[in-house]
């Protein structure tokens, strides 16, 4: 070889090791870019080969297949056969392919949905209604959530007896939380953080306890709600001063902590559904919710199934994206899904203007008053150099053209209190809070952190024409306390999510509201009650707002009903919460939504508010079981597999049977008409559709007749046969209700009820009609 052709081929030695260098880099690229998710894998429990000893090892054994490293987060027992773990995606598509796997489904985040309330729904008056017995005390209410603040007095155990024979459950140690810390109310607290920790790693237990502890605020605040003990002298700040006590005071609390500062993951939900099975709980309440999916895809309604086959009641919130329609979560049938309305009560706050004129709002506030004197009024807007600064977002305020002044700051995008504390950073003296469209006239109360008042859209807007009209605009804000007897009340709120169902058009959801605007419980002894960090007020109670709140009270009052009637089921529970809600004031006035500032409606309110002293008799129910619900499945032409992952068995529906959603045996009816084309089974230009219900008797004997109010004239219902006699306990009647409507193209949606009566007891359906 020639001196030049050996330094040819020296000199190419370089660029084959840069090549080599190159390509060992862009492998270790791909292997990093290809990170594993959370999977919740479900199997065919029956086609478990017969070499396994057990389930555990034959899920074992199918992950091992796909990744030797792979390691399992949870195993599942109730809510699902199967197991929760961390894989790519190529090895969960490799997974989802292998024989015994029914479906491969991604974590999924979840977020939280955020007393005068007793008197408010009459159960100050009724303890010859739900007598405080020994049955009333075996009731278990489990609550997922951000966990318990255990020195609450809310969880005061005084006067209870021993913990309930049925109760499985545990008091799990951890980070400032101890077995100790349970008694003969708290009897059992878990928590759930696998799957959590392996998407946003370990949990900082500086700023977070790695325990049952609740560090945020809220799971405090909802279990007392539902089942908190009696505590005199309540109050935040002296505003909602009284005694508080939860919906079902002498039942007993599990608390199951799932959510952390970084949301709630589906395999930690599942995880705390499937323990609370064992446990023996006998309601589940859980404020939080996730984005909607079909049912078999939604970790909350399958975990919910399977509690519900159990005997377990699970309420849910039905979310906070109101007033827009189809925003709703928690929509599975099975479910008990709650929106939001207000008390009789408010916490009044005056924006008095240099122009002589005053304008209601509301707070909570409590500190150093302002001084006794007009002060300069600026519009966040002028007084910032930033896009959106009329918002009061961090930053974004000019100290020199706020300080000493009140500051209007418009609703959105971030926390309300925050603004507050924005203002007060730069230096502003107080605060007015405008609502935009986007909140109407709806008021929330906070606990600001600076003089402030929120005022309603129409109020802020004439505010606004003042702060620009006037070239030395002056105001001051004055505190009235706490107001009670408001009046119209309840009034939907605009933040409760709306219906109509965007899964199952032909379930009404929510099913019914209850009280969740300006909810005093009691709280974390962690956080402030704003939950700012800056914020380093402590106090045991406090007042928030959301469908998390209403949640609670519907959990708390289904375990009254079933402390009073421990043979109900959940369907039967839940129908006698809907079928004696009540949709109109004392005066007869139709109840208000206040995002329109009209009657509001069944895609609103569902069944009404809940009105639990009639619910405790409410003399006819809607029940439904297991097989119904598979029957649903079948009406939505549910696969084998899709069934198999919801309800964890192998059914397969007749081909020969025909199955219909409208046989469903729901309290409540949504009729879903095709726009256009008329149905073939109806007159010319017109749709009808057959529903079919079967009602069971839970009290004396007597005959119902029924009521139809049809919703329009163009709208025609028949129910028959027009009267059923019931002669003893739990005897069933079935009976049929024919809609009748015209072809259209319309978007409108009509409203009527149906009502059997025998002069006692009134049993009300809503209807609710749309086309589609």
């Amino acid at each position: 070889m020639s001196e030049k052709t050996q330094k040819i081929k020296m000199s190419r030695y370089p660029v084959l090791v840069l090549v080599v260098v190159v390509l060992l880099c862009l492998c270790s690229m791909s292997v990093a870019m290809e990170k594993k998710k959370t999977y919740i894998i479900h199997m065919a429990k029956s086609q478990m080969p017969a070499m396994f000893v057990d389930h555990t090892h034959w899920y074992d054994s199918s992950l091992k297949s796909v990744s030797d490293s792979a390691e399992m987060l949870y195993v599942y027992k109730n809510v699902v056969h199967g197991f929760s773990a961390r894989l790519t995606v190529q090895e969960a598509e490799s997974l989802e392919n292998q024989p015994g796997i029914l479906s491969v489904l991604p974590e999924l985040k979840y977020e939280l949905h955020t007393t005068r309330t007793p008197s408010f729904l009459g159960l100050d008056k009724s303890a010859d209604f739900f007598p405080e017995s020994d049955a009333m005390s075996d009731v278990i209410v489990g609550v997922l959530d951000t966990g318990v603040w255990p020195e609450s007095k809310s969880f005061d155990d005084t006067g209870l007896g021993p913990v309930p024979a049925s109760w499985k459950g545990q008091c799990e140690s951890g980070t400032k939380f101890s077995s100790a810390n349970c008694n003969r109310k708290l009897i059992g607290a878990r928590y759930f953080s696998r799957g959590y920790e392996t998407i946003l790693g370990p949990i900082d237990e500086s700023k977070e306890s790695k325990s049952p502890r609740d560090d945020e605020g809220h799971g405090t605040h909802t279990a007392s709600t539902a089942a908190g003990s009696v505590v005199q002298g309540a109050s935040l700040f002296g505003y909602a001063s009284g005694t508080a006590r939860g919906m079902a005071n002498r039942a007993r609390v599990a608390v199951y902590k799932v959510c952390w500062v970084g949301g709630c993951f589906s395999s930690d939900i599942l995880a705390a559904m499937d323990k609370a099975i064992d446990d023996n709980v006998d309601v589940l309440s859980l404020s939080l919710g996730g984005g909607i999916s079909d049912y078999y895809r939604d970790s909350v309604a399958i975990g919910a199934f399977a509690a519900m086959e159990k005997g377990i009641l699970v309420s849910c919130s039905a979310g906070n994206a109101g007033p827009s329609p189809f925003s709703m979560s928690n929509v599975a049938p099975w479910i008990t899904t709650v929106g939001a309305g207000t008390l009789d009560r408010d916490f009044p706050a005056y924006v008095s203007l240099g122009n002589g004129k005053n304008f209601s709002g509301v707070s909570l506030y409590k500190g150093d008053l302002l001084p006794n004197k007009m002060l300069p009024f600026v519009y966040a807007g002028n007084a910032s150099n930033v896009t959106n600064g009329n918002l009061c977002m961090t930053g974004t305020l000019i100290p020199e053209k706020v300080k000493g002044k009140i500051v209007l700051c418009d609703r959105g995008i971030n926390a309300r209190v925050q603004k507050g504390s924005v203002v007060k950073a730069a230096g502003g003296a107080g605060m007015v809070l405008v609502n935009t469209a986007a909140n109407g006239e709806e008021l929330v109360a906070d606990a600001h952190l600076l003089p402030a008042t929120a005022v309603g859209q129409t109020n802020g807007d004439t505010i606004k024409n003042y702060l620009t009209s006037d070239p030395n605009p002056t105001a001051t804000i004055l505190f009235a306390g706490t107001k009670v007897e408001i009046e119209p009340s309840p009034v939907v709120a605009a933040f409760s999510s709306r219906g109509p169902n965007s899964i199952t058009p032909e379930i009404l959801k929510p099913d019914i509201i209850a009280p969740g605007v300006n909810i005093l419980a009691g709280w974390t002894g962690a956080v402030g009650p704003t939950g700012l960090p800056e914020d380093e007020r402590r106090v045991g109670f406090n007042i928030i707002s959301g469908t998390s709140m209403s949640c609670p009270h519907v959990s708390g009052l289904a375990a009254l009903l079933k402390g009073a009637h421990p043979e109900w089921s959940p369907a039967t529970i839940r129908s006698a919460l809907m079928t004696t809600a009540y949709t109109t004031y004392k005066n007869g006035g139709a109840m208000q939504d206040v995002a329109t500032g009209k009657p509001s409606t069944p895609f609103d309110h569902g069944a009404g508010h809940v009105n639990p002293v009639s619910a405790l008799n409410p003399g006819l129910v809607y029940d439904i079981n297991a097989d119904d619900y598979l029957n649903f499945l079948c009406a939505l032409k549910y696969t084998p597999s899709q069934i198999n992952s919801l309800a964890r068995r192998n059914f397969t529906c007749n081909e020969s049977k025909k199955y219909s959603v409208t046989d469903l045996n729901y309290p409540s009816f949504a009729v879903s008409f095709p726009a256009e084309s008329p149905a073939k089974t109806g007159s010319a230009g017109s749709n009808t559709i057959n529903y079919s219900r079967t009602l069971t008797n839970v009290g004396p004997a007597g005959t119902y007749k029924v009521t139809v109010s049809s919703p329009s004239s163009s709208v025609k219902i028949v129910a028959e046969p027009e009267t059923l006699s019931f002669t003893q306990m739990n005897e069933k009647k079935l009976y049929t209700v024919t809609f009748t409507a015209p072809s259209m193209s319309s978007t409108t949606n009509v409203f009527g009820r149906i009502e059997w009566s025998d002069g006692k007891h009134v049993v009300s359906s809503p209807v609710a009609i749309s086309w589609t």
